[in-house]
């Protein structure tokens, strides 16, 4: 296994780490920034719920591609693809005005932020998937 594939696994095993925390965050309703991306505004508990759902989906799907990368290239890249229409998705809400933070433009940045690290993750996993070059592999989608 190459250096490149090495670093990918352990970025996956993060990953499938992070979004486990994301949703026992949301089925507790422990609101923090970096587990909850809009930890000061009211949602309620079926909001949580279906997010902790969603969560536990993609820790399970960042898990499987862990197992084995090189087998699992299409997962990966669709990792990739619906990472970067979820990042596309919260640019679209931070930038809403009538996005109200009970902590006002502080929070506003403090979303900016958050967005700004999953998309340095999501750049971090696109290197390396595309840095490991798997050479005759075969994929649907990668």
């Amino acid at each position: 296994m190459s250096r490149y594939t090495r670093i990918l696994k352990a970025s996956l095993l993060v990953g499938s780490a992070y979004f486990l925390a994301v949703a026992l965050a949301h089925l507790s309703q422990t609101k923090l920034p970096g587990l909850y991306i809009f930890y000061d505004v009211p949602s309620l508990v079926y909001q949580d719920s279906l997010i902790a759902i969603l969560a536990f989906g993609w820790a399970a799907f960042f898990f499987t591609a862990f197992t084995a990368p090189e087998r699992n290239r299409g997962l990966i890249a669709a990792i990739l693809l619906s990472g970067a229409l979820a990042i596309l998705g919260l640019c679209s809400i931070n930038a809403q005005p009538e996005l109200h933070p009970v902590g006002g433009e502080a929070s506003r940045r403090i979303y900016w932020l958050e967005t700004a690290a999953l998309f340095l993750y999501w750049l971090w996993l696109l290197a390396f998937h595309t840095l490991a070059g798997w050479k005759g592999s075969t994929s649907s989608l990668g």
